[in-house]
């Protein structure tokens, strides 16, 4: 190697890289422009592979024009002159097993798509945030007392769009306007990160630092976000650090040895999904994926990643039969590098990006997914809260006759809200595989399952716990989603489903204008039930405050067929209860059954209270009211 180039190898970062605490592994590892030198400098990172050469358009794909060089700590390295951004390029690593394979680059910034395996040059873009007020004022975000309502969103499929334009822009000038209007606080967006395959809906990545080029290059990606920040909307990405596909030019197999995946052949493999679990007790796979995340929050200024599968990740046994890598033991099968990794990672992400938030798709009662490392949780911000989503909607299937021997299913996920901070998520996963829509899953006659849905979602934003809603749902979609179809929108032009959404829209204005609906949701302070054990008439009541001021929100729901005129309610002083929303509003597409006048409350106990009052209730209908007290 030419000694002028030399002191461009970046031995710290290769330090950091091999010790498990780089964290910006993007801005050396993989291709960089190198101006005062006016080479392109590649860095790989393969221990085992026993030779390595940079092959590429530009040489023709021959595999001995540009062999690269062994630095300590596994490294290989070679600079080139004349190559030009958008040219193809891949590494040819004969692995420790002999074999010759073609492989993208780990730490590409843009690549080929839909399984074209080669990486591209992408020297920085030009792009310009225009974001830097919002960018500001999130780093002082309290992220537990501020409302927030997601609006999770699979790209390749919201909206059609002329050809000719990069769907990232036309998709972020398109959902700025939409979530705006319609009360969104977050986008959230199913994996965006290069994948080959589109029926994986981007959950099988190759690309770890790449936004996938099938709607654009990496600053169409940047004006995505800044968009929706310009329109003061959160940006979520869907991250996938659990698991990656086995195709010959990833990850899999890279230098001839399991390098990214497990050393045990059996415990890398995943029988359910088909593809290979990460090792994390590898530093430099700590290092990769740490990166990885923090190259989108940092680069990209995405506000937030959700972590997908992360039961897969701490559970030795999952999607195997029990037992079968601890059998005869009685220890826990936990996965402890697991567990040392996601904590690793969701410091390093409050410590170096303020304001931002990281989710935990986690399904099971693992203690401690949302409490701080330093009290020996995972560090996550919030959990998407999957009993509530199951309950609520195997009780919601039933006809309204049957729902009072389940009336349990409403209640029971008080028991354990406040266990952690919780996202209240009817996501994609509910809505495709013959699980039915939101609304087919609703029972009835089409008006039944239009006013049983509407007061679902009302429970839901009156529930503890932030909101998700998968992108069709806020109307009323009446068919599964179709990652290969778009949305149905022109069913807006029907009344009912137009009133659907403004209903979902309402519900949003009123969720982010009262504190007492968002401010206290991990504490029995922010929540009284004030009628729960009423099985028979299928309905609940209870109440929502915010403890800094005097704003209170009361909740009553009937989930059967037959309105109630004396729904008996508890209220901790006397007071008045005025209607502020009714899912059986007429400009909803209810029968019109409204509270005109204010409820006052009586001197009646009921229960612990010492006060109560009653309330007429359609039938399928949430009303929310506010509550007054009466000041003494």
């Amino acid at each position: 190697m030419q000694s002028q180039f030399e002191r461009h190898i970046p031995k710290t970062e290769i330090a950091l890289f091999n010790t498990g605490n780089a964290s910006r592994a993007w801005r050396s590892f993989g291709c960089h422009y190198i101006p005062e030198a006016r080479v392109h400098r590649f860095m790989l990172w393969a221990p085992n592979a026993k030779a390595v050469s940079l092959v590429g358009d530009f040489n023709a794909w021959e595999e001995s024009a540009q062999p690269m060089e062994r630095q300590p700590g596994g490294i290989w390295v070679c600079f080139v002159q004349g190559i030009k951004a958008g040219a193809e390029y891949m590494y040819c690593v004969t692995g420790a097993d002999n074999v010759k394979r073609m492989k993208a680059d780990p730490f590409a910034m843009h690549s080929r798509t839909r399984g074209e395996a080669a990486s591209l040059i992408w020297n920085g873009g030009s792009f310009e945030w225009s974001d830097d007020e919002y960018m500001r004022s999130r780093a002082a975000l309290d992220k537990q007392g501020t409302a927030m309502s997601v609006y999770e969103v699979h790209a390749g499929s919201w909206k059609a769009f002329k050809p000719g334009k990069a769907i990232y822009r036309v998709l972020g000038d398109a959902l700025a306007v939409y979530c705006k209007d319609m009360g969104f606080t977050h986008v959230e967006f199913l994996p965006l990160t290069e994948h080959p395959f589109d029926g994986s809906w981007g959950y099988q990545v190759t690309g770890y630092f790449a936004p996938s080029s099938r709607f654009g290059d990496p600053d169409d990606f940047k004006y995505l976000v800044d968009r929706l920040h310009a329109e003061g909307i959160g940006v979520i990405i869907d991250w996938v650090p659990a698991h990656f596909p086995k195709d010959g030019y990833g990850l899999a197999s890279f230098d001839g040895t399991p390098l990214f995946e497990c050393k045990d052949k059996e415990r890398a493999s995943h029988p359910q999904w088909g593809t290979l679990l990460f090792d994390y007790a590898s530093a430099q796979v700590q290092s990769f994926l740490i990166s990885s995340a923090c190259m989108f929050l940092e680069e990209y200024h995405v506000d937030g990643i959700r972590v997908d599968a992360v039961s897969s990740m701490l559970y030795m046994n999952f999607g195997r039969e029990y037992g079968k890598y601890l059998a005869g033991t009685e220890e826990m099968d936990i996965d402890p590098w697991a567990e040392k990794f996601l904590r690793k990672l969701n410091c390093r992400i409050k410590s170096d990006y303020p304001g931002t938030i990281s989710i935990a798709e986690e399904s099971t009662a693992y203690p401690g997914v949302t409490e701080s490392a330093e009290k020996d949780g995972l560090g996550f911000d919030f959990k998407w809260d999957m009993g509530y989503m199951h309950d609520t909607l195997d009780y919601m299937a039933l006809p309204p006759y049957m729902r009072r021997k389940e009336h349990h299913k409403l209640s029971f996920s008080m028991m354990y809200a406040f266990n952690e901070n919780y996202i209240l998520a009817y996501s994609h996963d509910e809505v495709t595989y013959g699980k039915r829509s939101m609304l087919e899953k609703m029972p009835g006659k089409l008006n039944q399952k239009l006013a049983s849905l509407r007061a679902l979602y009302a429970y839901q934003f009156a529930h503890p716990g932030k909101k998700l809603c998968f992108m069709g749902g806020e109307f009323a979609q009446a068919s599964e989603w179709n990652h290969d179809e778009k949305l149905d929108w022109l069913l807006l032009k029907y009344p009912q489903h137009e009133k659907m959404r403004l209903f979902y829209r309402e519900l949003n204005r009123l969720y982010t204008s009262i504190p007492a609906l968002y401010r206290v949701d991990r504490s029995w302070d922010g929540f009284k039930w004030l009628n729960v054990d009423d099985a028979e008439s299928c309905s609940i009541a209870f109440m929502r405050s915010a403890q800094a001021d005097d704003s209170y929100l009361v909740c009553a729901c009937n989930f059967s067929a037959s309105g109630k005129d004396k729904f008996v309610i508890g209220l901790p002083a006397a007071g008045t209860l005025e209607e502020l929303l009714n899912s059986d509003d007429r400009r909803f597409g209810g029968s019109g059954i409204l509270n005109n006048t204010a409820i006052k409350s009586s001197k009646i106990k009921f229960n612990e209270f010492p006060h109560s009052a009653e309330l007429s209730l359609p039938p399928l209908t949430a009303v929310m009211f506010r509550f007054t007290p009466v000041k003494e």
